[in-house]
Parts: C-alpha cells; structure tokens; sequence
C-alpha cells in the first residue's frame, strides 16, 4: 500500500514521503480500513513538528481522522459487527502505529463510528475531532455554570461549530477574528457578538463584551499574545481553556491577572476529556 511516511519530527516538507509498505493486519480488537479520505487538522501539524502529546515511533504515518470501509477485522465481536461497514475512525492513539494518511489503516474497533446511509465518506473524514472538540467545549461551559463564552479562531472549522452550538443551547458566544470578511462570514452564520483582533478598538470591545456578557470562559486555538489580551478582557475568576497553537508561540500571560483578578489558564485536549468519560458519555 502507499503512505505518507514521515522520518523526523521538524515540520519540514523534506522529512515527508511517499512510501510502499505492506497492508497491515488486524489483531484482536482492531479493524482493518481501506481508507478514502482524511483532513488535515492543526493536531495532525503539530504532531509532524513534534509538539503533539505524543511521538509514535519514527518512521511514523500520519493523519489522526478519516474515513473509510472496513475489509478486515481481528478476533472480537465489534470487530465482526463492522466489517464491511463505512466508517469514521480515528488514529490519535500512541498505541496505534499507522495512521490515515494511508490506504490501509488498522486501528482499534472502538475508534470506529458506522456512518449512516444519508452521511457521505466525506463529511464522516472530519465528524471526529472538531465536531467532538467543539462538543467537549461547550460541556465544560455548560456544567461550569457560564453565562457566555468568548472564543479565537472564530471563523474556523472549529470556531464555527462553537458558533452553532452556542446557538443550540442559547449560550451567547464572543467571535474572535482577525479579518473583514470573517466577520461577514459569522454574520451570516447568525453569530451576534463578533470583533476583530486587527481594529484599533479591540481591547475595549472586547472587554465591555465579556463584562456585559459575563463570559468567564473562553476557548482559545491561537495562544501568543492573543490569550494575555483574551484572558485581560474576561471577568474575574475567568477560566481560559487553551485548545490550539496556530500562532506556533507560548501563550502570554499576566501575572496580575491570575494572582489578584483569580482567573485561570489551561489546557484541554480531547484525548484527556474522552478519558473522563464513560463510553455512553462519549457517545451521547
């Protein structure tokens, strides 16, 4: 089969190529997919510099989400269950070597999702982890009690999926972005509250937004400056939950802002989340 093969962890396009390596075969538990298609997310390119939540050893497959038919499966009832079915699947598990920027894959059988009739090989590449990031988000503000949410990165995949959840759960949502026509773009999506990081009155926006709104929490893709200015602008005792690093710099912080205002900078990445969760939980 061929894959994308990479054989160092430096992000560089000549640590990257295309290979033959032989099909692998299913153990107990796992499923062998022929792949059709996977994205590219911001996870997978943190993962070719090395700056993932794990390495896999070199050299190493890439891709963490896709789709794709199940043709194989080793001893297991689940395994059984999906053979033959189209799935969305999953790689982003140090225990599994492949990964989807292959034809083959073999992960395990509980990484898989049957997909319906009505659901394409297409939209299942990508139903993993945006849509199950977003969701993760959202129930952090939902069961921490917050009125609002403020976000960066708005007018992403990512960004616009919180955008519509919001709405479903009537959460108001603060729309970071950085350019005119992102602000027209969640416009049209419905979003109500939407400023951009590149006009002079920024700051004061976005403070009188999130005091108004009490947006004591936020979610954050970008890091750098923008979560010292983020987290300055939200209320105290505010929690910013730091997803992403499309800036590829540390998040900024003010002392003053966690000593005296008790606000509060972390992470969340969903392989943690998922682990808190019971399966029924996961699956909800």
């Amino acid at each position: 089969m061929r894959a994308v093969q990479i054989t160092a962890y430096d992000g560089k396009s000549e640590s990257l190529s295309v290979v033959d390596l032989p099909v692998p075969r299913p153990g107990p538990g796992e499923v062998l997919v022929k792949v059709f298609a996977s994205p590219v997310n911001p996870s997978d390119l943190m993962f070719l510099r090395g700056l993932y939540g794990f390495k896999k050893p070199l050299p190493a497959v890439p891709g963490f989400e896709g789709s794709g038919t199940v043709v194989d499966s080793g001893p297991g009832i689940l395994g059984g269950f999906l053979k033959g079915k189209r799935v969305a699947c999953a790689a982003a598990d140090e225990r599994i070597t492949g990964g989807m920027w292959a034809e083959y894959l073999v992960t395990s059988a509980k990484l898989c999702i049957p997909l319906r009739k009505e659901v394409t090989l297409e939209q299942g590449a990508v139903m993993l982890v945006n849509p199950m990031t977003a969701w993760g988000l959202i129930e952090e503000a939902r069961l921490g009690g917050h009125k609002a949410v403020v976000q960066t990165a708005a007018a992403s995949a990512l960004g616009r999926m919180i955008v519509r959840l919001g709405q479903r759960f009537s959460l108001p949502v603060i729309n970071i972005v950085r350019r005119p026509e992102q602000v027209e773009l969640l416009r049209k999506l419905g979003a109500e509250h939407v400023v951009n990081s590149e006009e002079g009155n920024f700051e004061a926006r976005l403070r009188d937004l999130c005091h108004r709104l009490s947006a004591t929490i936020g979610f954050d893709a970008v890091g750098g400056e923008l979560s010292l200015r983020v987290l300055r602008a939200q209320p105290n005792g505010a929690r910013l939950l730091v997803y992403g690093a499309l800036s590829l710099t540390p998040c900024q912080v003010d002392p003053a802002s966690l000593i005296f205002d008790s606000k509060r900078i972390e992470g969340f990445w969903l392989t943690s989340w998922l682990k808190k969760k019971s399966l029924m939980g996961q699956l909800r």
